[in-house]
């Protein structure tokens, strides 16, 4: 349990019950430690090499013993970009302006894929480190963030790939794609918000590793991967936007590409994303005393 011990030696301690006046020893008191949503984060911080150290292990776990290893993470955007651009592009048209649908796409899936990929990983990390989780203390919080953190080397590979799609496309450059990096940092807080609850539900509700790939495949139809915001009537885009991917690839894609963003679908977005994250925590700071009992 994470509390903060503090010893007080005060005028205010018990005396012995034979009346002698003579103060008992010291009484040892437990207090929740002043911390925001119950969250220490400056013992996560001393943490921090654990941390490393787990998210590249289940890096190596990941690519263990696979024929390809690393190249995963190339095949599958990939390969899901020439799909959806067969699809989309060849027979439903859809209307992206003057951004090839294939970068359109390939921007959407790779924002995606970090977040589908991070939330399956972390949802997994306690029921996959038993062990770990029963006989060793450290900040329960670390195991879903280094499962997140370890995806960050795909979604850098899937960066690349992106960079490559968009030269051979001629995409032009902007001064907004210095922004890119601010839209890549709310990707990583999302997943590691949903990735977190749902790690800490997994633990006492098992079948939560059955309803999450649905879940999940639901949030991808409700969110601008494959298809542009514009298709979407004014009046629902704001709702969408509660969605908190909207705005972020909404975002991504205005940086990328030089198109106006979208601020107000920007800002619901932030504003969901960190209800959210607050939410999260909160779940999982009530949940996380029961772990090693539950698991």
């Amino acid at each position: 349990m994470n509390r903060s011990i503090s010893t007080e030696n005060s005028d205010l301690a018990r005396r012995e019950l034979n009346g002698t006046g003579v103060a008992e020893r010291p009484i040892t008191v437990m207090r929740p430690p002043g911390t925001r949503l119950g969250i220490d984060w400056s013992e996560i911080w001393r943490y921090r090499e654990l941390l490393y150290f787990l998210a590249v292990r289940d890096i190596k776990v990941r690519y263990k013993q696979t024929a390809i290893g690393v190249a995963w993470a190339v095949l599958q955007p990939v390969v899901s970009t020439v799909i959806l651009s067969v699809l989309f592009s060849a027979f439903a048209r859809f209307d992206t302006r003057a951004v090839p649908y294939p970068v359109f796409a390939l921007a959407g899936l790779l924002i995606w894929l970090f977040c589908h990929s991070s939330i399956t990983m972390s949802s997994n990390s306690f029921i996959g480190n038993t062990n770990l989780v029963t006989k060793v203390y450290f900040p329960r919080l670390i195991m879903p963030a280094a499962a997140t953190l370890a995806c960050v080397l795909d979604l850098l590979i899937g960066a690349v790939i992106l960079a490559g799609v968009m030269l051979y496309y001629g995409t032009d450059l902007t001064w907004q794609l210095a922004a890119a990096p601010v839209f890549f940092l709310l990707a990583f807080i999302l997943a590691a918000a949903v990735g977190t609850l749902f790690s800490a539900l997994n633990v006492r509700y098992r079948d939560v590793q059955f309803a999450l790939p649905f879940i999940l495949q639901i949030w991808m139809l409700a969110s601008p991967v494959f298809y542009p915001t514009t298709l979407l009537p004014e009046k629902w885009r704001a709702i969408f936007a509660l969605n908190p991917l909207t705005g972020i690839l909404e975002g991504f894609r205005s940086s990328l590409f030089g198109t106006v963003f979208e601020w107000k679908l920007i800002a619901i977005s932030c504003v969901s994303l960190l209800f959210l994250t607050a939410v999260s925590l909160l779940i999982f700071r009530k949940m996380e005393d029961d772990f090693a009992d539950m698991i």
